[in-house]
């Protein structure tokens, strides 16, 4: 016997709806690091902090590596033992790291409750597609509830982490597993989702490449400013190690009957131009390093504070929701949506820029992080469903794990990297010029320190106004593209005759419609990976 649903016929149905609520809202934020508490890792290890970002983008890097198996995972496992040892192993990796103080045990954490938690987490989207019907609906009711709920876990993090320490947070995430593990044996039912399908077809090796890929890129993204880049043999060696793993990964596809990636679907023009717009995505998104330099190191936020900069991109998050349910019901065209998107996303910088000064006030965040929230959130949705859109299942399954880590880590990754090399030199050149102004006559040896202090931190606002600059530069670039960008739509059309015979094209149709919909279930419930 197959069922296709979760839990029992006893168990009611607002009840599980309930329960799939309650888990998404803990196994989606999850991970090995948090940024709310990255600065109190550091503090109660000893350890850099740039091992912490490695941590944080290894997390990616497993879900990434999952996605193409995820099927056959899926398929092979009943529903209940599997989410339920799952749920075992994560709250005992997060148990390991509220007691570890090796930065590399949570590297190596991180990057496993990756892969693990996107086991959990297409159960849980299935249903709840199922439920709601339409993907762009859905992809406006995930994405805000996702985001949402990271946003609420990063400050969690970090007050936990202040009125306690660092290791309760985990050792909570842990007990919340633990919980959840038990109510779904209890509540699951024990049959598979479908036909069993064996695993000795998944190609282990390929998975270890695309994680050796990908890790030691992260590296290098994560310790370059530390290490010097390309000064350093170390950063020297973890780029060439990077570039030959891949180009072992991308030749091993080649040989195999069913390979673990595929780069078939590159060829689409959708998903090169979704691709394209989730680049300069990242360049809106790895912003935060500037904001976070900004709001402690000029401001001298705690990172309380700091972390409820996130909790007011809410309304904005909830808004773009609300906006994409609206817009995918009335089966509006993508452009202004995108447009609006990235529209968001400019007017957030341009709001930075004219922002920034020593005398910012905790009430200017409400408008930046509110347009920053709306744009993350519009687009996220809008480009991920274009990016997907007219994708065949097995295609899409073998190529959304590069997608996943071209949008989350490579994108984010290159340009939060890019932003802290500039801005360490755009600030060795603002103390040059401000040193002008400096002399015996203006700053007596009582006033030396004081006035140091103000000449360096007006240097790190020069330098962050000038980056944000050159991005609303680019970001109008961006606003041209997005208008001059069809988005999957014909051009030209002219009618077209098509003659049945007998019913029969009718009848096939219907089944070509029965079957992609099937598709389309699957499809999408992979989709709104995080």
């Amino acid at each position: 016997m197959y069922n296709k649903g979760l839990y029992r016929n006893w168990v009611p149905k607002p009840v599980q709806l309930l329960l799939m609520v309650l888990s998404l809202s803990v196994i989606m934020p999850l991970g090995g690091v948090y940024t709310g508490n990255i600065s109190y890792l550091v503090g109660g290890t000893g350890a850099l902090s740039e091992y912490f970002v490695w941590a944080n983008y290894a997390t990616t890097i497993g879900m990434g590596a999952c996605m193409p198996v995820l099927l056959r995972i899926k398929m092979r496992f009943k529903i209940r033992d599997k989410i339920t040892l799952i749920l075992v192993l994560v709250g005992l990796l997060s148990y390991i790291n509220s007691t570890t103080l090796q930065p590399m045990v949570m590297v190596t954490t991180s990057l496993v409750i990756g892969f693990l938690k996107m086991m959990v987490a297409i159960e849980l989207f299935l249903p709840l597609m199922a439920i709601i019907g339409n993907r762009g609906v859905f992809y406006g009711v995930f994405y805000s509830f996702v985001l949402m709920m990271s946003q609420v876990a990063s400050y969690l993090a970090a007050e936990v982490s202040v009125l306690y320490n660092w290791q309760h947070f985990y050792v909570i995430v842990a007990i919340l597993c633990f919980v959840l593990a038990l109510l779904h044996w209890i509540l699951m039912h024990d049959k598979y989702f479908a036909l069993k399908v064996p695993l000795h077809y998944i190609d282990w090796l390929s998975i270890l490449l695309f994680i050796s890929t990908f890790m030691f890129s992260a590296y290098v993204y994560s310790f370059g400013k530390q290490q010097d880049w390309w000064n350093s043999p170390k950063i020297m060696y973890a780029s060439i190690a990077a570039f030959i793993s891949f180009a072992l990964l991308a030749t091993r596809q080649l040989t195999l009957k069913r390979p673990y990636l595929s780069f078939v679907v590159f060829k689409k023009s959708n998903v090169q131009n979704g691709l394209f717009m989730l680049f300069w995505l990242g360049m809106f998104l790895g912003t935060a390093t500037l904001q976070n330099t900004f709001a402690v190191g000029v401001l001298g936020y705690d990172q309380v504070t700091n972390s409820s900069l996130n909790i007011l991109m809410i309304p904005g998050i909830i808004f773009a929701g609300i906006v994409a349910v609206f817009w995918f019901k009335k089966e509006k065209p993508l452009k202004m949506f995108v447009f609006s998107g990235f529209s968001s996303m400019i007017g957030y910088v341009i709001v930075m820029y004219f922002s920034m000064v020593l005398e910012f006030n905790y009430d200017g965040w409400y408008l930046p992080m509110f347009l920053k929230g709306y744009g993350m959130c519009s687009l996220f949705v809008s480009v991920w469903y274009y990016t997907l859109d007219k994708l065949e299942l097995d295609d899409m399954l073998a190529a959304i794990g590069l997608v996943l880590v071209w949008r989350t880590f490579l994108a984010v990754g290159f340009f939060s990297a890019l932003y802290s090399w500039f801005q360490y030199h755009f600030q060795v050149v603002a103390i040059g010029d401000l040193a002008v102004y400096i002399d015996g006559m203006t700053i007596t040896p009582q006033t030396l320190a004081g006035k140091m202090k103000t000449v360096q931190l007006n240097a790190v606002i020069i330098a962050s106004k000038k980056i944000f600059g050159y991005i609303i530069i680019m970001g109008f670039g961006v606003l041209v593209y997005v208008l001059g960008h069809h988005f999957g739509r014909e051009r030209f059309q002219y009618g077209r005759f098509i003659r049945m015979l007998s019913g029969k094209s009718v009848i096939a149709r219907r089944r070509l419609e029965e079957r992609k919909k099937l598709l389309e279930e699957i499809k999408d419930a992979a989709g709104p990976a995080m």
